[in-house]
């Protein structure tokens, strides 16, 4: 395996990690109500469009052509703009379990509109692999999620339908832009355009935070989205997409119910049960298959 190809995993790892952290991170925040969720997104687009414009000043300094302001553009929507406020409203609305298998959908949306826009081939092989890993991460969220009080919603389930469907396109549609410029000239611009789609939604939530009550781990909590899963998830994921296809990048969803059900484990004393083991070895064998099995897979 080339070594540009195995640095794409090690980022793709390392995205999938931070956001399995995120659930258990990001929840503190919302769930005690120091920040509404748009709010939150509000203050993530925000910061995360002044990092990227900051690093790519001092490290890049890369111009972009005109005639791809308009697909940038659309990037900046379907990225961030829809894919952020679905989710955290659809999230409100219906109950993690839904949420999770609902997003479980990204990969085959990846895979029908990568083939249908950059023309990438539909394989048995990774149809194989992304039923497999859907499985697991299937049994996974339905053998650790079986509270009977979860309150689920249609319109819920719909908004993170959408969200799924909103982070498939920004795959496909970013995969061009990655192959002309750096990706960190891509994504500033994208943060950009993300921050004029959100901010009518949420200024005025982010307008109500109060600092002054936030104890240490909110702050935490806050850089920890803000760094990770804003910066630098962004940035590992756009620089993967240089190197491998869409496909790909959205199968390494399928670690994410994983990756959060470990770390609950590990930091909030939850029972390593058999339905972990069974479902990781299933997610693992599909994310192999889709994305390693054959050298030129990518």
């Amino acid at each position: 395996m080339k070594k540009s190809l195995i640095t794409a995993h090690v980022y793709l790892f390392i995205v999938a990690l931070i956001y399995g952290a995120n659930y258990t991170i990001a929840k503190s925040v919302l769930s005690d109500g120091y920040i509404g969720p748009n709010g939150f997104i509000f203050l993530r687009v925000s910061s995360g469009a002044i990092l990227f414009f900051l690093f790519h000043k001092f490290f890049v300094n890369e111009k972009v052509e005109k005639k791809d302001l308009g697909l940038i553009a659309l990037c900046g929507l379907f990225g961030v703009a829809i894919n952020q406020l679905c989710f955290f409203n659809g999230l409100k609305l219906t109950s993690p379990v839904n949420a999770s298998l609902i997003m479980l959908t990204t990969p085959i949306l990846v895979l029908i509109a990568s083939s249908l826009y950059i023309k990438e081939k539909i394989t048995l092989q990774k149809v194989i692999g992304i039923i497999i890993g859907a499985a697991g991460a299937s049994f996974l969220i339905l053998g650790t999620n079986n509270n009977p009080t979860n309150q689920t919603s249609i319109w819920g389930d719909l908004l993170i339908l959408i969200n799924a469907s909103s982070y498939a396109i920004y795959l496909v549609l970013v995969k061009k832009l990655m192959q002309k410029y750096n990706p960190t000239t891509i994504v500033k611009w994208v943060f950009l355009f993300g921050f004029f789609y959100v901010s009518p939604f949420g200024i005025k939530e982010f307008l109500e935070i109060d600092p002054s009550s936030f104890p240490p781990n909110i702050w935490l909590s806050i850089a920890f989205v803000i760094f990770g899963t804003t910066f630098l998830n962004y940035l590992l994921n756009a620089k993967a997409l240089t190197i491998v296809n869409p496909s790909v990048v959205s199968a390494y969803i399928y670690l994410q119910p994983l990756i959060a059900t470990l770390i609950a484990i590990l930091f909030s004393g939850f029972k390593l049960e058999k339905v972990t083991i069974y479902s990781g070895l299933l997610i693992g064998i599909g994310l192999y298959i889709s994305a390693f099995y054959k050298k030129n897979n990518h």
